[in-house]
C-alpha cells in the first residue's frame, strides 16, 4: 500500500509524477528546486537562496507526511556547478546541523527550469500500523 503526499505549501509537480510517495513507513520525496509554491515560479537569486527554498520545499512536504528533518535517512543533492557546494553546504549544514542523513551530491549539466540546485529525500514516517515511528 502506498500514499500520495501533496501540499499547497510546496511547488506544485511540473510532470507525472507526486511530490512525496508514504509506503510502509518510508517517505520518498521527489526532486524540489527553487520554486515558490504561491507563485509556481522559479525564484531569483544565487545557490544560497536557492538551496534555502529548496528546504523549505522539502520542510513543506515532510510535514505533509508527518515526518520531520529529523527523520530524513537520505539526500541527494545535484548542483549545476560543482563550484556551488561550499554554498550550497553551508545552507544545508544549517537544516541538517545534528546527526545529518547519508547524502550523495554530483554536479549535472542541466537541471529543470535551469535550476542550480535539487535535493531529493528519504524520510522515515510513522508506520502504516499502529501511527508509531520506525527507529
Amino acid at each position: 500500500m502506498r500514499d500520495v503526499i501533496s501540499t499547497p505549501d510546496a511547488p506544485k509537480a511540473i510532470g507525472p509524477y507526486s511530490q512525496a510517495i508514504s509506503a510502509k513507513g518510508l517517505v520518498f520525496i521527489s526532486g524540489q528546486v527553487a520554486i515558490d509554491p504561491a507563485t509556481q515560479q522559479v525564484i531569483e537569486g544565487d545557490i544560497t537562496a536557492q538551496t534555502e527554498r529548496v528546504m523549505k520545499n522539502l520542510l513543506a512536504i515532510l510535514s505533509a507526511a508527518e515526518s520531520s528533518l529529523e527523520k530524513v535517512l537520505r539526500c541527494t543533492v545535484f548542483l549545476k556547478n560543482m563550484n556551488d557546494f561550499a554554498a550550497m553546504n553551508a545552507v544545508y549544514g544549517k537544516y541538517f546541523d545534528s546527526s545529518p542523513p547519508a547524502r550523495s551530491t554530483v554536479e549535472v549539466s542541466r537541471l529543470p527550469k535551469d535550476v542550480l540546485v535539487e535535493i531529493d529525500v528519504i524520510a522515515l514516517t510513522p508506520a502504516d500500523e499502529g501511527g508509531t515511528f520506525y527507529k
